[in-house]
């Protein structure tokens, strides 16, 4: 099989069926054998019904139907361990990745011989609000991260069998799929386009969704939460041998030093740089606890094909 596309689908009844049609009309136009790999996420609405229900008119759809909801990142990994394609599309369910651009990952893949194609988003569709946040995020998360990182690259691009099985090698609990995308090497490339807003339906990230997700991002490709910590720590030092030297100095010179204004700002820094080191380390070990209790990404429910 040359290609497959895995859509991680949540409650997403009221797009899935155009959804559906026009990945299907891309892949029959592209002329080479496919298959579409569909992954329900624990939906609580039709969402299911609808998938078995084009099942009928299209056999190349493979349903994957999860115990519960166990989030965008672990449907994904489901959806790429049941993806059998030379090359696999990963796209989201919102038609906010237009499917249109498959025949285009898929010739710039063939043509450049590599292994990862990312689609960039030009311009988004959705809020201003939205935008905002998640361009405030990717200019941290490049700046921070250890590795090279692709700004306004969500989850849509194409990934040669050889990317597939690097991404697969991983294990963690706290994904991003971007981040380990890039992680893995390999040659690059990527292609431009316009995210549109989602036309039906509401957005399942919510700004809680997207502030966790962007926490698991920084906090697995990157070492600043913790050098923050350490700077943190070194300017309160800092602070402490200058009021040792103000205090030296005003005793020599007769100046009365501050009274207990500054004895409370002094007590108050501290105290907030010490409950800043607790809450960076607390969420370290939390991150380490997940990962030794080494649950399952996700469960299956049932696999139609």
């Amino acid at each position: 099989m040359k290609l497959s596309v895995v859509i991680p689908l949540y409650n997403e009844s009221a797009v899935v069926k155009l959804l559906l049609a026009k990945v299907h009309q891309n892949l029959v136009d592209i002329g080479e054998a496919f298959e579409m790999v569909c992954v329900d996420d624990g939906s609580n609405d039709d969402t299911l019904d609808q998938l078995l229900e084009i099942r009928a008119a299209y056999q190349e759809l493979k349903v994957i139907c999860l115990s519960r909801n166990f989030g965008l990142q672990a449907a994904i990994v489901a959806g790429l361990e049941h993806a059998h394609g030379e090359y696999v599309v990963v796209m989201d369910g919102d038609l906010q990745d237009p499917p249109e651009l498959i025949a285009t990952l898929f010739q710039k893949i063939q043509k450049s011989k590599g292994d990862v194609v990312s689609a960039v988003r030009n311009d988004r569709g959705e809020k201003r609000a939205k935008r905002f946040y998640i361009r405030v995020f990717h200019k941290i998360f490049k700046s921070v991260s250890e590795e090279k990182q692709l700004e306004q690259a969500g989850n849509f691009c194409i990934l040669s069998r050889r990317a597939v099985t690097a991404i697969l090698k991983f294990t963690e609990q706290n994904r991003y799929f971007p981040g380990i995308r890039n992680f893995i090497g390999f040659q690059h490339d990527s292609v431009f386009y316009d995210r549109p807003n989602r036309t039906e339906g509401i957005s399942k990230m919510s700004n809680k969704k997207l502030f966790a997700l962007a926490a698991d991002a920084i906090y697995s490709f990157s070492k600043w939460p913790i050098k923050l910590c350490l700077y943190l720590g070194l300017s309160g030092v800092v602070v402490f041998l200058l009021a040792i030297v103000y205090t030296l100095v005003s005793k020599f010179t007769g100046l009365a030093p501050f009274g207990w204004s500054s004895t409370f700002l002094a007590i108050s820094f501290f105290g907030s740089v010490q409950l800043t080191f607790l809450g960076v380390i607390g969420e370290y070990i939390y991150r380490i606890y997940k990962e030794v209790q080494n649950r399952p990404v996700y469960l299956i429910k049932e696999v139609y094909e």
